[in-house]
Order: C-alpha cells, then sequence, then structure tokens
C-alpha cells in the first residue's frame, strides 16, 4: 500500500483532530493525545489492546489495528481490542476531520489513513481473499457460533473478502480444495478441529498442478475442535477471536509435508503421525469429544496406568541423532529467520510451471525394498511415537525444536517399560519445559522412516488426527511444500530450553 513520502516504517507520523485532539503513528503504536480525557477519569481503560501512558495518552498496537479510513467529515479506525487474556471484540474510534486539508504541514486525513494502515500490516496482506470452511460439527460443537461472534466481525471489519461454506459431510472439504479457482483465493480458512485442514492440503494434492496449488494456496485455521493444535502452532493460541486476528495480520510461511504410503495409497500429512498412546488416546477417545481439550490427557494417563505397549519395527533415515545437535539445529533455523527470506522460501513454488503434481518420492513406497542407510531398530517396543509440529494441544509443546520448513519431521520415543508413575511424570514435564531434556525421551530429527506393526491384528495408527488403517506405513517428508499463515513466519513454540548441560542421549 503506498503511503507517500511522508513517513519511513521508522517515523512518527501525526494528524491533527477537532477539540485539540491529535493522532500519531508512532514505533508500534497508534496514539491519542486527548487533552480533556487525560484530565478526566475516562483516560482509564479496561482493554488490554489500549494502555495508556504516564501522560495520560492511548496507545493501541498497530498489531491491533484492522483498518481506517475516512469517509465523509469523519476518520473511522476499527481495531482488535482486547478486554481481557481470553476475550477479543471489535471496537471503533470514530474522530471529525478534513479529508484533504493540511495542517503544520502535515499529511491530510486520507493521506494519514494510507500510511497507517500501510504500517499497521506490514509485512502481511492486506484484504486478504479468503475461502471459509465451517465444520459445524467440529469437536464439541459451536463452530458457527465461533464464527459468527468471534472471527467474521474481525474479518469483516479488516475489509476481507470471503466465501462461506458450512460443510455438510466428511471428504466436502477436499473436493473444494481440489477444484478451488487458485486465482481467486489466498487463503482457505478451516473453522474446525485439525481434520478439516488434513482435508484441504490433500484436496489440494490431488489436483494435476498441486505443487502450484500448494505455494500458492495457504491454508489457515480457526480453532473450532478439541486439541487444535494447528492454530497453537502457527497463532499460539486456541482462542477464535486471537486466531482470527492472526490470520488477519499474518504472513504466508512455508511449510513442509509429508507423504504417508500404505499399500498403494499415497496421502499428504501436514500435522503428525502417530503410532501408540499418543494415536490410541486421541481415535479410541472420540465418545469423549464432550470433554474438549482434556479428553487427550485423560486417554494418556488411563493408557499409561493400564501398560499398554505397542511392539513395531521402526526404520529411519536420520538427519539429526543427539540431542545437542537438535537443539543446535533449531538455533541455526530459527535465528536467522528473516521476512526476506520468507518471501524468497515463498515464490519457489510457482517457479515448478502450471502442471506439477505432487513431488517424487524419493524412497519409494512402504512396498519396496527398505533403502540403504536407514537405521533399523527390530521388535521396537515404544510407549510414545509422533512426529509433528510443536504443540499437540493447548499447553502441549511436546516437539519444541519443531522448525515450520526444516526439511525434517520430529521423532519422539519413550521407553516402554517405565514404571506408571515415572511415565506420568515424564508427561506432565511439558508443562515446564523440561520434556525434552528428560533422560528417558529420545528425540531425532529424521527425513523419512517406515514403521511396521508386530504382534497385534489391530490398533490405532493417526495422520493428523485421522484414523487410517493398522497396517506398515512408510513417510517422508518434503521441504517447504506446503503454504500456511502464521503469525510471524515461524512455529510459536518456545522451542528446547538452553541448558549448560546438553544431553546426548
Amino acid at each position: 500500500m503506498d503511503n507517500g513520502n511522508f513517513i519511513r516504517s521508522s517515523d512518527a507520523l501525526s494528524l491533527a483532530l477537532s477539540d485539540n485532539r491529535e493522532l500519531t503513528i508512532s514505533r508500534g503504536h497508534l496514539v491519542l493525545h486527548d487533552p480533556a480525557a487525560e484530565k478526566s477519569q475516562r483516560s482509564s481503560s479496561s482493554c488490554i489492546a489500549i494502555t495508556t501512558d504516564a501522560s495520560g495518552k492511548k496507545l493501541i498496537p498497530l498489531y491491533n489495528i484492522l483498518w481506517a479510513e475516512v469517509l465523509g467529515s469523519q476518520l473511522y479506525v476499527d481495531y482488535a481490542a482486547q478486554s481481557s487474556k481470553t476475550t477479543i471484540k471489535l471496537e471503533k474510534w470514530v474522530y471529525d476531520t478534513d479529508a484533504t486539508t493540511k495542517t503544520c504541514h502535515g499529511p491530510t486525513a486520507n493521506e494519514f489513513v494510507s500510511a497507517l494502515n500501510s504500517r499497521a500490516y506490514a509485512d502481511a496482506q492486506a484484504k486478504k481473499r479468503a475461502l471459509v470452511l465451517i465444520n459445524p460439527n467440529a469437536g464439541p460443537g459451536g463452530a458457527l457460533r465461533k464464527w459468527d461472534r468471534d472471527v467474521k466481525p474481525l474479518f469483516d471489519a479488516a475489509r476481507m473478502h470471503m466465501d462461506i461454506v458450512v460443510l455438510s459431510r466428511g471428504g466436502e472439504a477436499a473436493e473444494l480444495a481440489e477444484n478451488i479457482n487458485i486465482e481467486r483465493y489466498d487463503t482457505i480458512v478451516a473453522c474446525s478441529g485439525d481434520g478439516t485442514p488434513h482435508e484441504i492440503f490433500n484436496g489440494l494434492a490431488r489436483r494435476p498442478d498441486a505443487q502450484v496449488a500448494l505455494a500458492k494456496i495457504a491454508v489457515s485455521h480457526i480453532p473450532c475442535g478439541s486439541g487444535n493444535a494447528m492454530a497453537c502452532n502457527l497463532y499460539g493460541s486456541h482462542r477464535p477471536a486471537f486466531a482470527a486476528l492472526a490470520i488477519v495480520k499474518g504472513i504466508v510461511t512455508p511449510l513442509d509435508l509429508v507423504s504417508i504410503t500404505q499399500r498403494n495409497r499415497r496421502i499428504i500429512s501436514f500435522l503428525s503421525q502417530a503410532l501408540g498412546i499418543i494415536a490410541e488416546s486421541d481415535l479410541a477417545t472420540e465418545h469423549l469429544r464432550w470433554m474438549g481439550t482434556k479428553r487427550f490427557g485423560f486417554g494418556v494417563i488411563t493408557r499409561i496406568f493400564r501398560k499398554r505397549c505397542y511392539p513395531c519395527d521402526l526404520a529411519v533415515k536420520v538427519e539429526v541423532d543427539k540431542k545437542k545437535g537438535v537443539r543446535a539445529h533449531y538455533q541455526r533455523h530459527t535465528t536467522n529467520f528473516s521476512h526476506g527470506k520468507l518471501r524468497a522460501e515463498n515464490c519457489k513454488g510457482f517457479l515448478n510451471g502450471d502442471n506439477q503434481g505432487l513431488p517424487p518420492l524419493k524412497y519409494g513406497t512402504v512396498e519396496d525394498k527398505l533403502p540403504e542407510k536407514w537405521e533399523l531398530v527390530s521388535i521396537w517396543v515404544p510407549r510414545l511415537t509422533k512426529l509433528q509440529m510443536a504443540y499437540m494441544a493447548p499447553e502441549m509443546n511436546f516437539f519444541s525444536a519443531a522448525v515450520a520448513s526444516d526439511g525434517c519431521m520430529d521423532l519422539i520415543t519413550i521407553d516402554g517399560d517405565l514404571a506408571p508413575l515415572t511415565a506420568t511424570k515424564i508427561l506432565m514435564s511439558v508443562e515446564n519445559g523440561k520434556f525434552f531434556d528428560n533422560p528417558h525421551v529420545t528425540y531425532k530429527k529424521i527425513s523419512a522412516y517406515r514403521i511396521i506393526p508386530r504382534n497385534q491384528e489391530d490398533g490405532y495408527i493417526s495422520i493428523d488426527g485421522e484414523r487410517v488403517p493398522f497396517e506398515p506405513f512408510q513417510a517422508e517428508v518434503h521441504q517447504g511444500l506446503g503454504r500456511v499463515i502464521s503469525k510471524r513466519g515461524v512455529l510459536e513454540g518456545t522451542g528446547p530450553a538452553i541448558s549448560s548441560s546438553l544431553l546426548e542421549t
């Protein structure tokens, strides 16, 4: 958005209003100077998003500014007001002004709002074009209510262009994504749990121009399910309004996708693959969806005390073996992050031509001979196996070294012969950031793997939270194949805690 020659990104710009008031775009905030209000008790605010400095001026973070415009003789500023740690609502400032008259060599009102919108969106695209898919049956229900109450008002205020579809059956999201006009939209927004984004990625992957479609259409997520891992990873919140604001102000981010082959079937995974206690605790507790995010923890604890183990053969293509190396890998990929590099990565998907299907499989399928130089562990009995983004659910940052696009999956295993109390303490250590360094936890970066279940006729395998047949499968990562909208261009996990004594296990 062009804001003329009035303001650089680090400059302040002020606009005089009626009644001796003044608006200023400062570094990171829109500031209101209202002498009359500052002398009265009205200068206090119960809104977290609006703070008051020592002089009584009111400040709104530019991140919370949704849109500003001049209509007639009035200036309107729509913003997301955070009234508590859990609530965001749409609010508006309205002031009398003159759209074209300059004062004291400053900008006109039109020039001021142009500069404000430009600064408020920075590297984010304004007025995103979205196909919104609402799954009314996601999680405990209530997706339509959350959309109408928490999300749509913010999207409307941000002047997003939207087509809205309420899903009525399984597989519908995949069909819509497969047939979408990729020139019409910037993002597909899933108001759902994690299952609908899984369908969207697979619908895009079925297209003859899959690589172009996956690089052009960013998938975003309004959390309305039970776990809501995608929103936790991309926006740092499982609350719909906070995710909505992050989508409005978020930036397109490359995401590694994983090809899963099982028999003659190939599907795409964006989030996780699980076998063992994690898969069973998720899929075998579908009847407890009314518990919301608590059902997963309930499932894990009950199965730990049953001392269930899950024998299988595991072969992996290891890229980073030790925790010290994993920690260094994470630091290298996150400290070198820049928005310029991100934009360059986003352009790569458009350079492959118009009819590129999915990338070829480097290691073949699960039906092929096991590739050379893979690490094989026979009759492997894990209590936990999972590969994914950082968060599995709110407050559950299991995969703290996960990176959005590093060409690796994160593999965690926990010894299967631990006492129930010990295993419980290990899982509870996720909340205090000590899980990664626990000596019973093995953490590796891998690029491919094969799992063959043993000594079980039936069981649970989860791909992005969706159940697949209990049969051998193989996984292979494709670096940066997909696109998502993230809050800052990185996953919102905190990363492995920096420790002076790095474990080598």
